[in-house]
Order: structure tokens, then C-alpha cells, then sequence
């Protein structure tokens, strides 16, 4: 039986504080090459998701402890759904193609995600150009945007 208790959410928020990404992931499934991938994904609030698309798969998102605001932006930019995990949706799917990002508001926030596998790398192409890589410059004020972003919204960096 495989299974993600209170102890193993305990250890993964824990990892996800210590780690400089500030995630860390618990995989059910056993292998990369999996069919289905199946992961639990700690993420504490400052850490980092480019707004990004899986052209191949939906994903399917369910909060285990915590909340996270996950929106949906369409070619532009521009802001096309917006929702809260863990507070007003219990469990919300990304249509593939769909460009997205999530941001942790709790500390101790844990996820689960479900998608098609087998595990791949996120293209450069599935990455918005509209937005900073990891690392860059305007991370954290793209991040600040995402808290208050709204349905019609388009981020400001965004070439018109």
C-alpha cells in the first residue's frame, strides 16, 4: 500500500523550507518513465513557478495542507482563471496546452499533483516569454503580481 500520512507531510514541508528552491516532491509513482506521474509537492510562500504549459497532458491538482492560488492565462498574458486550492476548490485540472503558474500562500503547503508521464522536462518554447526565467531579474515582483492578479488582468511586464 502506498500512502502519504501526516509524518510524511511533516518531512516534506520541512525539506521544502530547507531547500533554496523552497520545494521538495514525494513520488508515488516509481520510475520517471511512469505512465502517470503522482507526487506530492511541498512549497512554501517565495517559491518560483514560471508561468508555463505541458502541451502533452492536463494536470490535475489537489492541496494536501495549505493554499494555493493557481491561475490560468491565455496567449497574451492575460489573465483567464483564477482559483484557491484549499479554500474555494478542492481540486482543480489544467486542460493541456493551458498556460499556468501556482503560488504557495501557506507555509507548510503541500500538493498533489497527477499528470501524464512519462516525466519530462518543461521546453523552453512551454515557458511564457512574458516572464522571468528562475534566477532573473523581476521574480519576485511577478510573484507579488500573481497574489493579486485578477480574471481579465494582464501583468504589467508584458509587451503590449
Amino acid at each position: 500500500m502506498k500512502q502519504i500520512d501526516r509524518h510524511q507531510l511533516a518531512v516534506l514541508a520541512a525539506s521544502a523550507a530547507a531547500s533554496p528552491r523552497l520545494r521538495a516532491n514525494y513520488n508515488l509513482h516509481p520510475e520517471l518513465a511512469d505512465p502517470i506521474q503522482r507526487l506530492a509537492i511541498a512549497m512554501e510562500p517565495g517559491t518560483y513557478v514560471r508561468p508555463h504549459r505541458h502541451p502533452h497532458t492536463w494536470e490535475l491538482l489537489f492541496p494536501l495542507q495549505g493554499r494555493f492560488l493557481v491561475l490560468h492565462f491565455d496567449e497574451a498574458g492575460v489573465v483567464i482563471d483564477r482559483a484557491i486550492l484549499g479554500e474555494e476548490s478542492a481540486i482543480l485540472e489544467t486542460p493541456a496546452g493551458t498556460w499556468h503558474a501556482v503560488l504557495s500562500l501557506d507555509v507548510g503547503g503541500v500538493i498533489f499533483e497527477v499528470k501524464h508521464g512519462p516525466y519530462m522536462p518543461i521546453a523552453p518554447e512551454d515557458y511564457t516569454t512574458w516572464s522571468p526565467a528562475e534566477g532573473e531579474a523581476g521574480v519576485a515582483e511577478l510573484m507579488r503580481w500573481y497574489a493579486t492578479a485578477q480574471i481579465g488582468d494582464r501583468y504589467l511586464g508584458v509587451a503590449a
